[in-house]
C-alpha cells in the first residue's frame, strides 16, 4: 500500500498576540481551538449559527467575538489566522479556500489537505514550549507523545528559564563569550 506523501512542515512559534484568529464553526472541536487561541492572547472571532455551551459563555463574558450565522465570503478579511472547524466539509473547504486565495494562515480540523499549517500538541511550563507533531496523521500519537514528555519536563523548567534569562543578560551585558556547549 503506496502512502500519501503529505507536506514537510517547517516549525514555527507565532505570536498572535492582540492578532485578529478567526474560527469557523461553534462546536466542541471549535471551542478547543478557540481555547487555545485565547491562552497565546488572541483577538478571536467565531462565526456560526450555533454555539456549544462553552462558547455561549465565553461570547457572555465577553472573551470572544461572535456572528451568529453561517459563513460568508469576505468573513475572513484581515485575519491572521484562520481555523475551518465546522464539521461540514463544504464550509470548511470553502473558508480554506478563501483563506489560502488571500495569503492567510489557514487550519481545517481533520484535514491537513486543505490546511496550509497543522496544530502540534504541547505542553507549556512557563516561557518553555514543547510542541509534537505527526504532520496531522495522527493528532492521538502527538498527544500520546505529549503525555509522556510531561512527565520528564515538570514546573521547574519554567523557573530554569527565567533564572538562564538573566545569566545569559549578565554574561552579555559583560561582553563575556560562552559556547554553545558550555550553556549545556
Amino acid at each position: 500500500m503506496k502512502r500519501e506523501q503529505l507536506p514537510s512542515y517547517y516549525p514555527v512559534f507565532l505570536n498572535i498576540s492582540g492578532k485578529r484568529c478567526v474560527v469557523v464553526g461553534g462546536g466542541q472541536v471549535a471551542q478547543r481551538k478557540v481555547k487555545a487561541l485565547l491562552e497565546h492572547g488572541a483577538s478571536v472571532e467565531v462565526i456560526s449559527p450555533d454555539f456549544c455551551f462553552e462558547l455561549k459563555q465565553l461570547a457572555e463574558s465577553k472573551a470572544i467575538n461572535v456572528r451568529n450565522r453561517e459563513y460568508q465570503a469576505g468573513d475572513l478579511k484581515d485575519a491572521f489566522v484562520v481555523i475551518g472547524a465546522t464539521g461540514d466539509s463544504e464550509t470548511n473547504i470553502k473558508v480554506a479556500a478563501e483563506a489560502q486565495e488571500n495569503g492567510l494562515l489557514v487550519n481545517v480540523a481533520d484535514d491537513a489537505r486543505s490546511s496550509n499549517f497543522v496544530f502540534p500538541s504541547y505542553l507549556r511550563r512557563g516561557d518553555v514550549t514543547v510542541a509534537v507533531s505527526t504532520a496531522g496523521r495522527s493528532p492521538a500519537l502527538a498527544r500520546r507523545i505529549r503525555t509522556k514528555l510531561e512527565k520528564d519536563f515538570g514546573d521547574e523548567y519554567a523557573s530554569l528559564a527565567i533564572l538562564v534569562d538573566e545569566v545569559r543578560t549578565e554574561v552579555k551585558r559583560q561582553g563575556i563569550k560562552v559556547n554553545g556547549d558550555a550553556w549545556q
